[in-house]
């Protein structure tokens, strides 16, 4: 692409999202839908085919040129996930947190295997079983993403809010594990012997030396912001420090046999959380830094919605073993944050609505189809694997936003009247400060 085309690529996208996102609006749909359903309309499979340079992407190779983009905007989520992990919070919320972080992922995969392997039985020409297992695990990853922008954009407070933030992040901790376990049995059963460095090591590595990274970033980060004083100084070493954070994240090396990398998210994450219990102005700069990422948050929607690939609906094949994943998944998911949120003793809404919030999946599921299609041993089940998890991403990203909204409705953690318009919010500030102003006056 062409320096005018690339430029003409990001504003269409820009504004097509937050142009959706008015009438979105109108239909109570969560502005994160709109994004990814403006990201299919001017995609390959809708104004792309018209082939006209500018005019939306003509292929999902136009989508990946802007990877660096969705890339960064990942590791600002993630960053500003990792603001929820405070330990004035933690010490309320951290061991439910923690139960229902690790057990709803566990039996989301486990319910996910069994369905799976069962449809094996049934169609085993259509669905290996390593395919079977490493999907299960797969199933286990939220997207963090969709769920704090809805949280965000609807302002929701509330005890299955607190619980909801931690746990999606614990997901990526907890997901990394069931795939490389599940990827590591799957490749014993095509080659037919079982590798432990790469079951059990590797991924444990990956998670300590991720934390390990985020943890020395955020001091350095907290004490290189306290070099300067001027807010915009300060927003801007912010975002230069989360930037370089996510680029050490992509290296990789070796340690003995085993190969080590970085999980970006996690990374972040840490940064995140190290960050706003060290630095003392950090929900300041917190707040500064979430509006300055607003447009990169949509151009990230919107790239998502492009790269989803329509013509896996064209497969009977895919949708079938599609639904069942969907259906096991979701029931994977309801069931195992309701039964471990009983069990470490939450809030009635927690344990009624939590699971509902974790459906949404994305960045995460896909990563982990990526490296099993890249996987030599399993062969053509990679593509296998890859077809399911975007037809499944295709579905909860579009569907996910909307039941996580209404979720958080019905706990009552968001506004009925939906009342987040920022003229709205700016009008009822002046009002108060005129108030304030008035009764000084009095006073005087």
């Amino acid at each position: 692409m062409q320096p005018n085309e690339i430029l003409l690529a990001l504003s269409l996208s820009l504004l097509a999202g937050l142009l959706l996102s008015r009438l979105a609006k109108l239909a109570q749909l969560p502005a994160v839908t709109a994004y990814l359903i403006a990201g299919i309309l001017i995609g390959p499979y809708v104004l792309g085919k018209l082939d006209v340079k500018g005019l939306g992407f003509t292929s999902i190779a136009d989508v990946h040129k802007f990877a660096l983009i969705s890339e960064v905007a990942l590791g600002f989520i993630a960053f500003s996930i990792g603001n929820e992990f405070r330990l004035s919070q933690l010490k309320k919320i951290g061991k439910q947190a923690t139960i229902v972080g690790i057990l709803q992922a566990v039996i989301t995969t486990l319910l996910v295997d069994a369905a799976l392997i069962g449809l094996h039985f049934a169609m085993p020409d259509k669905l290996p079983l390593p395919a079977a297992i490493i999907l299960g695990a797969i199933a286990s990853a939220t997207a963090p993403a969709a769920t704090l922008m809805v949280v965000k954009q609807y302002k929701a407070k509330g005890p299955v809010t607190d619980v909801l933030l931690p746990v999606v992040a614990l997901d990526d901790a907890v997901g990394l594990i069931l795939f490389a376990v599940s990827f590591g049995i799957a490749k014993a059963i095509e080659i037919g012997s079982i590798s432990m460095v790469s079951i059990l090591v590797e991924p444990l590595l990956e998670i300590v030396f991720s934390v390990g990274l985020g943890a020395l970033m955020g001091f350095l980060f907290s004490l290189c912001e306290r070099f300067f004083h001027s807010r915009s100084k300060r927003l801007a070493v912010s975002v230069g420090f989360v930037i370089l954070t996510i680029a050490l994240a992509n290296f990789d090396f070796h340690i003995g046999s085993a190969h080590v990398k970085f999980s970006s998210l996690l990374v972040c994450m840490m940064l995140g959380t190290i960050f706003c219990n060290v630095c003392d102005f950090s929900e300041e700069l917190m707040d500064r830094v979430d509006r300055w990422t607003a447009p990169l948050f949509v151009l990230f929607f919107v790239f998502s919605g492009a790269e989803l690939r329509l013509g896996v609906f064209s497969d009977w094949m895919i949708v079938l073993i599609g639904v069942v994943y969907i259906i096991a998944r979701s029931a994977g998911k309801y069931s195992g944050a309701s039964l471990s949120s009983r069990l470490s003793k939450c809030d009635d809404n927690i344990v009624k609505y939590l699971g509902i919030t974790l459906l949404p999946q994305a960045g995460v599921a896909l990563g982990m189809a990526n490296m099993a299609m890249g996987a030599a041993e399993l062969g053509t089940q990679g593509v296998l694997i890859a077809n399911i998890t975007l037809f499944a991403v295709l579905i909860y990203e579009i569907l996910g936003p909307m039941l996580t909204k209404i979720a958080l409705m019905k706990a009552g953690e968001i506004d009925p009247e939906g009342k987040t318009s920022a003229r709205h919010e700016h009008a009822k500030k002046m009002a108060k400060q005129r108030e304030e102003a008035a009764q000084n006056s009095s006073a005087e």
